[in-house]
C-alpha cells in the first residue's frame, strides 16, 4: 500500500486509502474476490449500476454489456465494481411498474452514496429502469454515464415488419373487430419480439434513451444501436473509458444536465414523436437537479417543432430503421436551428459536436425541416375545469378530425368496471361520446397504469370505428396511439374533477386552444366534489411501500416523486460503519 496519499481526491480513498484497522477491513473484504493490491492504490473505482434480470426481457442483454463495460474502465486505469439494482419489467410487473419507479430511484440514490465509488455507469433500458436510475443518481451527483439496453430487432410476420406494442393493440382491436382471427393473432406472437432488448417502437424505453442522448448522458447511438449488434459492446467498452475521464476530470451530473439540456431533449422528444410517459420522468429528474421545469414547457417549447421521425407509433419504420438513418445524432442535426448547441456532454465537448457531422442516410425515416411527417409534434399540454392541474395528449398519434370535440361523457369508475362493461351490447355509447376512465392516477391505483388508451366498444368496432376522444387519469404506453387525453391533475382519488364526471355530462376537448372543460357551472362541479368529499371510503393501503407510497406521491404534473425524495443529499457519508 502506498501512504494514502495517492488519490487522496477521490471519493473511494477515504475507504480504500486509509491504513488503519477501517481501511483494513475495506480493502481485505474486497480481496477475498481476487482483487491485488495495487487496484486499491488510487485508482477511480467505479460502480456499474446494473438492473439486468431475467424478469425484465428488455434488460436481459445487460449482463453481458457490463462485461464491456469493465473491459473500458480496466483499460483506462479504473476498477469496476458492478452492483444490483431492483429491476422493473414493464410488462411483467403488478400492479404496474410506475408504481415502483421511485423504489429503484430510492435504492440506487443509497447503494451509490453508501458505497465507496467515485462515478457510476447506470445500466437501465426498460421503461423505468432508465428515468428512476437517473434520479438517484441525480441526488448523488457522481460523475455519471448511461447505458441504455438497446432495442429489439424489428419484428417480424408474414413478410412484414411489426412493432412492439404498436401492433399488439393494432391486432387485438382487429380481433375483436372481427377482421383478424384469434389464431393469426396468436401466430404473430412470437415474431414481434425476436432478441434481447427494448420495444423497436418510439415507446417510453426508446424514447427516453433518445433523450438520455439528446442529454448529453450518454455516448452517440447509445439510442438507436440495436440491442443484439456489437457495436454496442464496443460503444459499452469506449464507455467504461469514458466514465474514468469523467472521474478524473471531476465532471459531475449536475455540470452535464442543465436547463439547456432539458430544452434539447424536449424539442427532441418532439421531433421523434417521443412518449407521453417522458413528461413525469423529466419533471421529476429536474426536481431531484433543483432545475425549473414545468408541464407548460413541454407544450410552449415543442410548439413549433413538426415531426421528423417517422416511426412507430406516429409513423411507419423502427428504432432499426432510424439508427441505419443516422439515428439520434441525424435527427438532432435535422434539428439544428432549436437546439442549443454549447449543452455540455459526458464527454466534456458540447452537444454540438456530437451531431455536427452527422449525416440523414434515409430521408424517409428522418425527414427534413421542410418535409415533416407532420406539422404537429410534441405535447399538447390541456386545462380547464376538468383539469386544473393539466392534462397531456401527443397529437402525433391523435385523429387530426378528433382535436376538437365536444361529446357526452360514458363513465367508468374503475379499471374493473370499464373491463366489465365496455363490450356490453347495451352501453349507451356512440362514435361521439367520449369515454372517461377513473382511480387510475398516482393513489388511485396505485401507480399510474398505461391504461389510458382504452379499447373501444366491439359494437363501434364492429362498425369500423377505429378511434374516439378518452380520457383518463392514467398513463399510457409510448407504443400507443389514439386521441387519448392522459394524466388529468389532480387525478379523481385526489379529489380532482374528474371524480365527479357523470354519465351523459358534456365534455369539449379544444386540442388547437389547448382546453378540456366540462359543460357544468362551478356552483356544481363545487357541489358535487362535496358530496364526493364526503363519502370517501378508508384507505386502501395500511402498511408498506404502497402504503408510503399513497401517502407520499405528487400528482403528474409534478412528475409522480415521492414528496420527500425531491432535491438530493450529495455524495458525503460522514460515519464509519465499525
Amino acid at each position: 500500500m502506498s501512504d494514502g496519499n495517492a488519490g487522496k481526491r477521490l471519493r473511494s480513498s477515504g475507504s480504500y486509502g486509509k491504513l488503519d484497522r477501517d481501511g483494513f477491513i475495506h480493502r481485505s473484504w474486497m480481496k477475498s474476490q481476487g482483487l491485488p493490491d495495487d487496484v486499491f492504490d488510487g485508482r477511480p473505482v467505479i460502480g456499474i449500476c446494473n438492473t439486468w434480470s431475467e424478469i425484465t426481457p428488455c434488460n436481459a442483454g445487460l449482463r453481458d454489456i457490463a462485461e464491456h463495460v469493465k473491459r473500458g474502465v480496466w483499460e483506462a486505469g479504473g476498477l469496476p465494481l458492478e452492483f444490483p439494482a431492483i429491476s422493473l419489467g414493464e410488462t411483467q410487473m403488478r400492479p404496474t411498474a410506475m408504481l415502483f419507479r421511485n423504489l429503484l430511484a430510492m435504492d440506487v440514490e443509497e447503494s451509490i452514496r453508501g458505497n465507496p465509488i467515485d462515478g457510476v455507469v447506470l445500466l437501465g433500458g426498460c421503461d423505468k429502469t432508465t428515468p428512476g436510475q437517473m434520479m438517484g443518481a441525480a441526488s448523488v451527483d457522481l460523475p455519471t454515464i448511461v447505458i441504455s439496453s438497446g432495442p429489439m430487432l424489428n419484428g417480424k410476420f408474414r413478410g412484414k415488419d411489426i412493432g412492439s406494442g404498436t401492433d399488439v393493440w393494432k391486432f387485438s382491436e382487429a380481433v375483436r373487430a372481427g377482421e383478424m382471427t384469434l389464431p393469426e393473432f396468436m401466430s404473430a406472437e412470437s415474431g414481434m419480439s425476436r432478441s434481447p432488448g427494448t420495444c423497436m417502437t418510439m415507446g417510453t424505453a426508446s424514447t427516453m434513451a433518445s433523450i438520455v442522448e439528446a442529454m448529453g448522458m450518454s455516448l452517440p447511438y447509445n439510442a438507436t444501436i440495436p440491442a443484439v449488434d456489437a457495436r454496442r459492446k464496443a460503444m459499452s467498452h469506449e464507455t467504461g473509458r469514458a466514465i474514468v475521464r469523467m472521474v478524473q476530470d471531476g465532471r459531475t451530473m449536475s455540470q452535464v444536465v442543465t436547463r439547456a439540456s432539458f430544452e434539447n431533449a424536449l424539442r427532441v422528444h418532439a421531433a421523434i414523436g417521443g412518449s407521453t410517459n417522458a413528461v413525469v420522468h423529466l419533471l421529476a429528474l429536474a426536481g431531484r437537479l433543483g432545475i425549473e421545469l414545468t408541464l407548460e414547457d413541454f407544450d410552449v417549447l415543442s410548439r413549433d417543432v413538426p415531426l421528423l421521425v417517422d416511426l412507430q407509433p406516429s409513423g411507419r419504420f423502427l428504432m432499426e430503421d432510424l439508427h441505419y438513418a443516422g439515428g439520434v445524432p441525424a435527427v438532432m442535426k435535422a434539428l439544428e436551428p432549436f437546439l442549443d448547441p454549447t449543452a455540455l456532454t459526458v464527454t466534456g465537448a458540447p452537444i454540438g459536436a456530437q451531431y455536427e457531422q452527422a449525416e440523414v442516410w434515409n430521408a424517409e425515416v428522418i425527414r427534413p425541416l421542410d418535409n415533416p411527417v407532420k406539422p404537429d409534434s410534441g405535447i399538447w399540454v390541456l386545462r380547464g375545469n376538468l383539469a386544473p392541474g393539466g392534462a397531456v395528449m401527443k397529437p402525433s398519434a391523435a385523429s387530426p378530425e378528433l382535436c376538437s370535440h365536444t361529446g357526452k361523457a360514458v363513465v367508468f369508475e374503475t379499471i374493473e368496471d370499464f373491463r366489465a362493461r365496455i363490450d356490453d351490447p347495451d352501453l349507451d355509447v356512440d362514435e361521439t361520446s367520449i369515454l372517461v376512465l377513473k382511480g387510475c392516477g398516482p393513489k388511485g391505483y396505485p401507480g399510474m397504469p398505461e391504461v389510458g388508451n382504452m379499447p373501444l366498444p366491439t359494437k363501434l368496432l364492429e362498425k369500423g370505428v377505429k378511434d374516439m376522444v378518452r380520457i383518463s387519469d392514467a398513463r399510457m404506453s409510448g407504443t400507443a396511439f389514439g386521441t387519448v387525453i392522459l394524466h388529468v391533475s389532480p387525478e379523481a382519488d385526489a379529489g380532482g374533477p374528474l371524480a365527479i364526471v357523470q354519465n351523459g355530462d358534456v365534455i369539449t376537448l379544444d386540442g388547437p386552444g389547448r382546453s378540456l372543460s366540462l359543460a357544468i357551472s362551478d356552483a356544481e362541479l363545487e357541489n358535487r366534489l362535496a358530496v364526493w368529499r364526503a363519502n370517501q371510503p378508508p384507505p386502501k393501503y395500511t402498511r408498506g411501500y404502497a402504503k408510503l407510497y399513497v401517502d407520499h406521491v405528487l400528482q403528474a404534473d409534478k412528475g409522480c416523486d415521492l414528496d420527500f425524495l425531491v432535491g438530493a443529499s450529495g455524495s458525503i457519508v460522514t460515519r464509519e460503519s465499525h
